[in-house]
């Protein structure tokens, strides 16, 4: 909790210095291959959103604790397998990883199954990164229409940006990609980079080892 805390103080003195900045982001604790005994005194402090990178896992370790605790919300962060999907729409409340049309007609024709609608984000390959997942920049309006048409509820756009350069560079563009799309939330900033991403608008910050420690 001190480190959770420490975090939003940071974050809160950053946003004060900044009058362009206007919303508070959300921290998503990941909380990926931690125990729920780790997990559970955040839960017990009140925090709700929690990241997973992994549906088996997730499933595994979350069904119960949020059959509980309805207000808890759940982010998947990692890449999403189309043969998991079913799983994925069960446990999660978020999905920040959506990268093709493939996956896209997949949770739409899920969804119907389901009866459920979840809230996602368009992994946005802001690097143009051969060994990483995402839409391409130029894509990036046109698929965004694709997934109007299949009734996907879009929210907004996610990144991870190269390790080597400027990360503040790579979240001012996003931010002007999303503003593009008209879309409202920013999924973008980890435990090393959060305050770049805090100055640049995002709205979901995904940190781990800056609150649970190194994972196992």
């Amino acid at each position: 909790m001190v480190n959770l805390n420490e975090i939003q103080k940071k974050i809160q003195l950053i946003i004060q210095e900044q009058d362009n900045l206007f919303k508070l982001p959300k921290i998503i604790a990941v909380s990926k291959t931690h125990t729920m005994e780790n997990i559970l005194p955040l839960i017990n402090y009140g925090h709700l959103d929690f990241g997973e990178n992994k549906v088996q896992e997730a499933s595994e370790k979350w069904t119960e604790v949020k059959d509980s605790n309805k207000n808890i919300k759940l982010h998947l962060i990692g890449k999403l397998q189309t043969n998991k999907v079913k799983i994925a729409l069960k446990i999660f409340d978020y999905i920040h990883s959506l990268d093709s049309e493939k996956l896209a007609n997949k949770i739409s024709n899920e969804q119907v199954n389901q009866n459920k609608k979840i809230k996602i984000f368009i992994q946005i390959n802001i690097g143009n990164e051969d060994q990483k997942s995402g839409i391409t920049k130029k894509n990036a309006p046109e698929f965004y229409q694709y997934c109007k048409k299949l009734n996907l509820d879009v929210i907004g756009t996610m990144c991870i940006p190269p390790r080597e350069g400027n990360a503040q560079n790579y979240f001012t563009e996003m931010y002007k990609i999303n503003k593009e799309l008209n879309l409202l939330e920013l999924s973008m900033g980890m435990s090393e980079d959060y305050i770049e991403a805090a100055i640049n608008h995002s709205t979901f910050i995904r940190i781990g080892s800056k609150i649970f420690g190194k994972r196992n």
